[in-house]
Order: structure tokens, then C-alpha cells, then sequence
């Protein structure tokens, strides 16, 4: 019997890579949402023919109803809609690929309702971690990573018997655009230079993310969550190839690493047949392509939004959904270039100096807290 899935954020990156893999794998696609882009939800839709679609954004989702009124797929409307098609039962696996903060609460519906979740969106864990996981233990389900940094250690801990041998993660990073820069030279980067990407494909917000390097820190945060270590057992090395996509550290100081091209595929596919693999959509790697692994110690100075993010999950708490929410805000206003490339981590920084102090937090808090920083950021500015 063929596969059913949910696609959130089916019109972004992640979102169109993964219908490619369902159309190879033979999957049926039972929910598509998105954003705002209702023109290529309608393609979608005509070409899957899900029982449920949604747009986030409420005029979109109006227009898209009209459109698609010849199918037989039900048009949801606004934030509420996504988060009734998170919850649609005839599905085995939802992916959530919805940018940002917005994918925290359709991933805890879609748990509350037993799905199991291949996860693409970072932010579910970053700020809401203990929630998510406490409530997924709670309801046996699975969550299966689709960051290909995070895939890479999950393949790589699958071998291993004791968890007492793990000494470390070891996160990869390109480097981004603008790696060998210093802060000076950083000054006067362009939105259309951080948007060059040395590897990747991503949508914008993302792409600015690894220019400067807050998706690593990011990543750190949902390493801690998703494989429960401690933030000090979590280090990071810049590879600019992109061919190492993470590695583990043993006790004994071997090295377990995940190779492929960077291609999403590729963990997309291994989050929705998990625990078998199959032939793959993506290219095979032949390393005498490549003539050199390059590695090197991350610039913690000049590229700040890492260790603002250590430091944020080892104070844990509200901080890392604080410097997740005040990052969106400064990340967005830097991309309608109202600030500059350095003020992001400096605005990032500052916002999480004011994070409310909450023991048991609730998903109420996060979602306030998320608001606050949003709100400082632009104060700030």
C-alpha cells in the first residue's frame, strides 16, 4: 500500500523536493499548505489532488478556493487552516516544512494526533523543544529529521549501542557567502550577496540565516533537542564543500561521518522511508570529483549568532525561542533593507537580554515571548 503524506510548506524548497520524491516513491499526498503562493498551490493540487489544501495567508486561500472550485480538494483558510490540515487523520507521515515559528503549533497538532513528523522546520525545536519532544514521547511518535546536518547524525548514531560512548556532534557548515570576511568588510554586504549561496538552493529568509550563520546556531539548538546532549557536546566545523553533511565523535575519539551531494533529496527520502532505503532520485558521489575536503574552525567573533544561540539553549527556557523570534524579525527587516548585515546577531543579542524568566513554560509563553522579541527588535531600530 502506497505511502500517505502531508506536505506543510509544499511550494518552498523543501516542499517541492519532497513532492518529487513522493511522485518517485509512488506516494499519495494527501494534504498540500503553504504560505501565500496560491498560484503554484493551484498546480499542485491539480497535479496531486489532495483531499485538503490551505493557505496561510487568508486573501490567497480565498482566491485559491475560487480557483480550484472544479477539483474536488477542500480549501482551508488562514493559520487556523494549516493547522486543521496538520491534524487530518488519513495520513502516515506529515513533513513540516513551513518556515519560521508558524510551524510550531501544526507540528504539536500533528503529534497530538499520533502522525509521525519528518521535520524540516528547525524552529519547532528551537522554540518549543521540551514541549515538542515531551508530547511526542507521550504519543510514541517519531521524529525524523530532514535537515541534512541532523539526517547526517541520525544515520551515524544508528550504529551505535551505548549512548555513554557519544563524546560529540560535530555540525557542518558551508560557511555561507561570506566566509574569510571580517566585520569591517561585513559593513556594507548586500541582501543580493548574502543570497548567494556556495551550495545550497534555499528560500530567502534561510539563505540569510547561513550568511550569517544563525542557522548554524539554530541547528545547535535543535541538535540538543533532537538527540538530547548537552550544548557543550555539540561542536561546529566549516566545510565548504558541503559533502560531509555532520559527524559523531566516539569516546575513543573515532569519527563516524555522513557523506552525499548536496542534494535535500537525500534526506527527505530517508525521513519518509525510514527505517528502509531505496534508490535514490539523486546523483551518486564519485569523492576523485572533488579534489579537496577542506575544513576550519568557525570565526565566533566576526560571525556572532552561533554562540548567541549556545548561549541561549545552555541558559534554556524562553532565551533560544527569544533569539528565534527577535532573528526572524531582524532577518526580514535586513532583506527590506532597513538595517544592516552586522545588526542582525547585534539586534538578536539585545532582545535576548530581555527574555522573561518562566519556569514550566507553556506553548503561550512561547508565542508570547516569540512576540516580545519581534516587538524589541523593531523598538531597537
Amino acid at each position: 500500500m502506497a505511502k500517505k503524506i502531508s506536505i506543510l510548506g509544499s511550494t518552498g524548497s523543501i516542499g517541492t523536493q519532497s513532492l518529487d520524491v513522493a511522485e518517485k516513491r509512488g506516494y499519495e499526498v494527501k494534504v498540500l499548505t503553504a504560505g501565500s503562493n496560491a498560484k503554484l498551490l493551484e498546480e499542485q493540487i491539480r497535479k496531486w489532488k489532495p483531499n485538503y489544501a490551505a493557505l496561510a495567508d487568508e486573501k490567497a486561500a480565498k482566491e485559491l478556493r475560487l480557483a480550484v472550485a472544479d477539483t474536488d480538494t477542500k480549501v482551508l483558510i488562514g493559520k487556523e487552516g494549516v493547522n486543521e490540515c496538520a491534524a487530518y487523520e488519513d495520513t502516515d507521515v506529515v513533513i513540516n516544512a513551513i518556515v519560521g515559528i508558524a510551524g510550531l503549533v501544526p507540528t504539536l497538532t500533528a503529534i497530538s494526533k499520533g502522525k509521525d513528523i519528518a521535520l524540516a522546520n528547525k524552529e519547532t525545536l528551537v522554540t518549543g523543544g521540551a514541549l515538542v519532544m515531551d508530547e511526542a514521547k507521550k504519543m510514541g511518535v517519531k521524529i525524523l529529521p530532514v535537515d541534512s546536518e541532523h539526517s547526517a547524525i541520525f544515520q551515524c548514531l544508528e550504529g551505535m549501542n551505548k549512548k555513554d560512548e557519544l563524546k560529540s556532534i560535530i555540525l557542518t557548515a558551508s560557511g555561507g557567502p561570506f566566509f574569510g570576511k571580517t566585520r569591517e568588510e561585513l559593513k556594507t554586504v548586500t541582501l543580493a550577496q548574502a543570497l548567494k549561496h556556495p551550495n545550497w538552493e534555499m528560500g530567502a529568509k534561510i539563505t540569510v540565516d547561513s550568511a550569517t550563520m544563525m542557522n548554524k546556531g539554530l541547528e545547535l539548538i535543535e541538535a540538543v533537542w533532537l538527540f538530547g546532549v548537552d550544548p557543550s557536546m555539540v561542536d561546529i566545523v566549516v566545510h565548504r564543500e558541503s559533502i560531509i553533511h555532520s559527524l559523531i565523535e566516539y569516546n575513543d575519539n573515532s569519527v563516524i561521518a555522513q557523506l552525499g551531494v548536496p542534494d535535500m533529496r537525500i534526506p527527505i527520502q530517508y525521513a519518509l522511508t525510514y527505517p528502509e532505503r531505496y534508490e535514490s532520485p539523486v546523483k551518486k558521489l564519485n569523492l576523485w570529483e572533488y579534489s579537496n575536503l577542506t575544513f576550519y574552525k568557525p570565526d565566533y567573533e566576526t560571525f556572532r549568532a552561533i554562540n548567541i544561540c549556545r548561549e541561549a539553549i545552555t541558559k534554556g527556557g524562553l532565551y533560544p525561542g527569544v533569539a528565534n523570534g527577535a532573528n526572524e524579525m531582524a532577518n526580514y527587516l535586513f532583506r527590506q533593507g532597513k538595517i544592516g548585515f552586522l545588526d542582525i546577531a547585534d539586534l538578536v543579542e539585545k532582545a535576548t537580554e530581555k527574555t522573561p524568566i518562566i519556569e514550566n513554560h507553556t506553548i503561550s509563553d512561547v508565542l508570547e515571548a516569540d512576540i516580545m522579541a519581534r516587538e524589541t527588535v523593531k523598538a531597537l531600530i
